[in-house]
């Protein structure tokens, strides 16, 4: 019998439940508490466009043949147990919401209308508001008798659903949809009153003036609605022309079916069941919710002036002291390693890292993969500029990268417009790495120069995403690194895979999952031989079957394990074969982002970094590369960070995750 994992949804929603604590918690700024509220939103979202129609679809066919929930991955109690969780977090976020949140505002002077009617004072503010701004962009549809029309509810955008009785006939009721225009502010600063700050919703300011559209009518009802939409577009079976077949599936993730149909508690039944039918929404589709959606907007709300820390403190990143004493990166890098903890230091040096390379007259070729680029990308336009500058410059643009499509697309045109050499992805499979290799000719030789970072080279999330960055010359790390663009650069899957290529580099699809094991298998020895035995693992995810059943196997020898997983955990850690497993989590200012692998090889510890989660999709659909980490120096950095994430008290808690039989 297989060990059991724990359901990998429900680990998701543990961890969005996390970040909703956040807003709970005094010690956080109260602007930066509204910003989790909004992140948990966010994610949310996220959840019911790609999460949630699997499931749906697993109960669809649990509906035509029962006996299929006898798989483990397909239990018919999952979809209830996931949508009693969502709905338990979401009174927590009402409570939240109403019950810390909003008085807390008041109490710094600043009044949020939240179900509640206007000031006499304010009316006569947003009704010119809603005359000359709003009413352009509202577009009724009547939904059912003589006026009705089709209409097409966009993904995730806001409606109303209001119910009309016409004056000169009470017997009858009309149905009509009004948008709430995204291309408004969310939020409306009003006069200030008494000292007092007001700030409204956009939803209020039109259900307050409503009565303009319809005139000869009476307004009987109105509730906000939402509809979500399937955002799982299957892009592995993109082929041909790929940048062109990725451009219309994202047209077509728009228009996918319903997963979820969010709407106001308030709402008349009837009414809901005429939109039920109206949108083709199945009963395990409709999801009760409040006044108001796409709380995510929350982190638009406006800070009034006078507010005392509504956020937290800015913090200037530091300098890499051996970077700014040299006016040449790349020398500096041929010389010593060198190792950025971001956002804690600056990201300069990422961007003088291509900067230089595109301007130095030696430098003869750039490779890079690009997961997500920023919209903005200085690192795209040093790539440009190094096209521009006679250099070869070939660059890997991931156009699967989920919700990151469009801009990818963006940027790979313009760049492919300068002359950089684009390759786009390999059917089947996403590159995931994020590496970069810059070849400097000297005459006699060649200066190889490498980039590995355990996030996207992306200077917007850089911010607030701690993540590392390794600048090496190593020659061996850096040949791989060359071997592995010209294999991107083939773009064809090898029948059969040599493990002597990559002495170095751990890359997903050839050796990683096999490295990951012999390093395991060394601590499971040590333990069995009585030598300490100890790892420290810190991922985003962990889900592979495979990793988990060899971390279980290196508890129950005697290896200790300490864990540090931010999101998705399927590790049970109620069962034997977890007693000398660590989990903890972390949640606070930044996002924890990083990976890294610490294996105490008695005594002798060897320290890796990369962009690989332990999940199916990483090691076995993507290209993933993980590094050595082999200056002692910049090792002990990594440990140091580590510890102190281990030993904290205030932003780190533990994952007790208790396997429920079945529940998986």
């Amino acid at each position: 019998m297989a060990i059991p994992l724990f359901n990998r949804d429900l680990s998701w929603l543990s961890f969005n439940y996390r970040v909703l604590l956040m807003a709970a918690d005094q010690q956080v700024p109260l602007y930066e508490r509204i910003k989790f509220l909004s992140i948990y939103s966010s994610n949310l979202d996220e959840f019911f466009r790609v999460r949630m129609p699997a499931m749906l679809a697993i109960n669809k066919v649990l509906e035509q043949d029962p006996e299929a929930g006898e798989n483990e991955s397909t239990n018919p109690e999952t979809l209830q147990e996931v949508l009693q969780e969502i709905n338990r977090q979401q009174q927590e976020y009402g409570r939240i919401f109403t019950g810390s949140v909003l008085p807390d505002l008041l109490s710094q002077g600043v009044q949020l209308y939240y179900n509640q009617p206007f000031a006499g004072e304010h009316l006569d503010f947003t009704r010119n508001y809603f005359l000359t701004t709003v009413l352009a962009y509202l577009q009724p549809v009547w939904i059912n008798g003589k006026k009705s029309k089709k209409i097409f509810l966009e993904n995730n955008a806001l409606y109303l659903a209001i119910t009309l009785v016409p004056d000169n006939n009470t017997t009858i009721q009309e149905y009509v949809v009004v948008n709430i225009p995204a291309t408004l502010p969310r939020f409306l600063q009003l006069p200030p009153l008494n000292g007092r700050h007001y700030i409204a919703f956009l939803d209020d300011i039109i259900r307050a003036h409503l009565n303009y559209l319809f005139p000869g009518y009476t307004i009987t009802a109105c509730q906000s609605v939402k509809l979500t939409r399937n955002a799982d577009i299957d892009m592995d079976e993109v082929k041909g022309d790929i940048l062109e077949e990725v451009e219309t599936l994202i047209r077509k993730r728009e228009l996918g079916l319903p997963t979820r149909f969010l709407y106001d508690a308030n709402i008349a039944v009837s009414l809901l069941h005429f939109l039920a039918k109206q949108f083709d929404i199945r009963e395990d589709e409709l999801v009760i919710g409040g006044s108001y959606h796409n709380l995510k907007d929350l982190a638009s709300l406006p800070i009034p002036p006078g507010l005392t820390h509504p956020e937290y403190p800015k913090v200037i990143p530091a300098a890499n002291k051996a970077a700014i004493a040299t006016d040449r990166l790349l020398d500096l890098v041929l010389e010593r390693d060198l190792l950025l903890h971001l956002p804690y230091q600056r990201y300069d040096e990422v961007l003088r890292f291509f900067n230089e390379a595109a301007a130095d007259p030696d430098v003869a070729e750039i490779y890079v993969t690009l997961y997500r680029i920023a919209s903005g990308s200085q690192i795209a336009q040093a790539l440009i500029s190094a096209a521009r500058n006679g250099k070869k410059v070939t660059v890997f643009v991931e156009l699967k990268a989920r919700f990151d499509e469009a801009n990818n697309i963006r940027w790979a045109k313009r760049m492919k417009e300068a002359g950089v050499r684009l390759i786009y992805s390999i059917p089947g499979m996403k590159v995931h790495a994020k590496t970069a290799l810059v070849k400097r000719n000297r005459g006699y030789n060649w200066d190889y120069f490498g980039l590995i970072a355990t996030g996207n080279f992306n200077e917007n999330t850089a911010r607030f995403y701690t993540d590392h960055v390794l600048f090496t010359s190593h020659v061996g790390i850096t040949r791989e690194m060359e071997l592995l663009f010209l294999y991107l650069q083939s773009r064809e899957q090898p029948a059969t895979y040599d493990f002597l290529n990559f002495q170095h580099l751990l890359v997903a699809q050839f050796n990683m999952t096999t490295r990951f094991t012999d390093l395991i298998d060394r601590e499971i020895k040590h333990a069995q031989e009585g030598k300490p035995a100890h790892l420290t693992i810190k991922l985003n995810n962990l889900q592979e079957r495979g990793m988990i059943d060899k971390l279980y196997e290196a508890s129950d020898a005697g290896v200790q394990i300490n864990l540090i997983v931010r999101s998705i955990n399927c590790l049970a850690t109620n069962i034997p074969q977890s007693r000398n497993i660590q989990v903890i989590r972390i949640v606070n200012r930044y996002l924890e982002h990083a990976r890294v692998f610490i294996f105490h090889n008695n005594g002798q510890e060897e320290v890796y970094m990369g962009s690989a989660d332990w999940m199916n999709r990483n090691l076995h659909r993507r290209i993933e590369v993980c590094i050595p980490v082999y200056n002692p120096a910049l090792q002990q950095q990594l440990k140091d960070i580590i510890h102190l994430q281990l030993e904290d008290s205030n932003n780190a808690q533990f994952a007790i995750q208790t396997y429920v039989e079945n529940i998986v």
